[in-house]
């Protein structure tokens, strides 16, 4: 009983340190409330998706009420607010700073829609599939480093929602979810370059024909929603000569997740189709070929 005796007393003595707890018990129970409600819809609902955006949602609330519930608390008592905390929100706010700057920038992805889950995207020279954004962190599947093209590394990444403030983030699927790729085919001299170049335009626009129609409509919505050049889906060939062999470098959209699968199947049609001309479409190679051996003429009496 004198325990709680001498806390009365040193609260009423010091009244801006009890207005300090009461709020920081107001906290906690709403922070509380605000973890079972996560909790209870983790476990009852089925729907993955539905169950993700509820608890994102209950979470973005939170944070309202809790900034509602500060400027509502301390509205009339500034003064004795400034005394208790003044000192302690400076130490805070420093060392806190990118604790800050991350659930600022999980309030910004929410709201601005910079990015979501599912989403693939580029920031801070990470590279992969957005699987979750939380309130301090993004979860990534990590794509490339050590290999090739678009793939899976198997690392799962947690970057900080502080670096949507600090650098570029190229997002591959938000607006238009399909990218343009190329690929270069090195012709030798002497082939029939009007073959070549059928064949290739015929199979890119055969193979690559529902990319094309769907990416239309995607790409107009572009071109309405921002200050861009318009520009052609379908795929187009350009011819460069070198000193070695004619360079055809083949241009086409493709959807974002499928560019490693469909250059190969753009590979392996054209290579088919070229071998099936007899020799008047031929690849050519950087190594070094021998075409022909010189005839030589060997005669005994000059040799005596």
């Amino acid at each position: 009983m004198k325990s709680l005796e001498l806390i009365k007393q040193w609260l009423e003595a010091h009244p801006s340190w009890a207005i300090f707890i009461k709020y920081i018990v107001l906290v906690m129970l709403v922070i509380g409330f605000i973890q079972f409600l996560r909790r209870f819809i983790r476990k009852n609902l089925p729907n993955s998706k539905v169950k993700y955006r509820s608890q994102k949602g209950i979470e973005v609330v939170g944070y309202l009420v809790l900034i509602i519930l500060t400027l509502s608390y301390f509205t009339g008592n500034i003064k004795d607010f400034t005394l208790a905390i003044g000192l302690l929100s400076a130490g805070v706010a420093i060392t806190l700073q990118e604790l800050i700057l991350s659930i600022a920038g999980s309030l910004y992805i929410f709201f601005v829609k910079v990015y979501k889950p599912g989403d693939r995207i580029e920031i801070n020279g990470i590279k992969g599939d957005v699987i979750d954004i939380d309130s301090i962190y993004t979860t990534m599947m990590e794509i490339g480093e050590w290999v090739s093209s678009d793939n899976y590394s198997g690392r799962i990444i947690k970057l900080s929602n502080a670096f949507v403030f600090k650098g570029p983030i190229y997002n591959y699927s938000m607006d238009f979810p399909f990218i343009w790729d190329e690929f270069n085919l090195p012709i030798r001299y002497g082939s029939d370059i009007e073959l070549a170049k059928n064949i290739i335009i015929k199979v890119a626009t055969e193979t690559l024909s529902e990319y094309v129609v769907n990416s239309i409509a995607k790409w107009k919505d572009v071109v309405d929603r921002y200050y861009i050049e318009d520009a052609k889906v379908e795929p187009t060939l350009a011819i460069t000569m070198t000193d070695n062999w004619i360079q055809f470098n083949l241009r086409y959209i493709v959807d974002y997740k499928k560019r490693r699968v469909t250059k190969h199947i753009l590979s392996e049609i054209i290579s088919r189709k070229f071998e099936e001309t007899n020799g008047q479409v031929v690849l050519a190679s950087s190594t070094v070929e021998i075409i022909r051996i010189p005839t030589i003429d060997i005669n005994e009496k000059d040799r005596t």
